[in-house]
């Protein structure tokens, strides 16, 4: 049975961006739920991993044009700390040679 594509596609994540720059240039970013927001991040770090360890890819995981790094240190310090590592472990992974 054949299935009809949609004839305008949207991006997978065109939503949850569009929503997410609604909340933040509202300034209430509490319009994107704390479950909604680790569902996406979860999917997206899992997704990201797994591309990395198979692919010879140099794509960064984020637009360095379009976050700050007191962005990236604040998620990344909380990613840490909800998988419990610590900064010993990040550095042996950090420095580790892909294969």
């Amino acid at each position: 049975m054949a299935v009809d594509a949609p004839t305008e596609t949207r991006s997978l994540g065109a939503d949850f961006v569009e929503a997410t720059e609604r909340a933040l240039s509202s300034g209430r970013p509490e319009q994107v739920s704390d479950a909604e927001l680790e569902r996406v991040m979860t999917a997206a770090v899992r997704l990201y991993a797994a591309k990395a360890e198979v692919e010879d890819s140099q794509a960064l995981p984020v637009k360095p044009d379009q976050v700050t790094p007191t962005d990236v240190v604040v998620t990344v310090s909380a990613m840490i700390r909800a998988v419990g590592l610590n900064l010993w472990d990040v550095s042996m992974w950090f420095n580790r040679q892909k294969r």
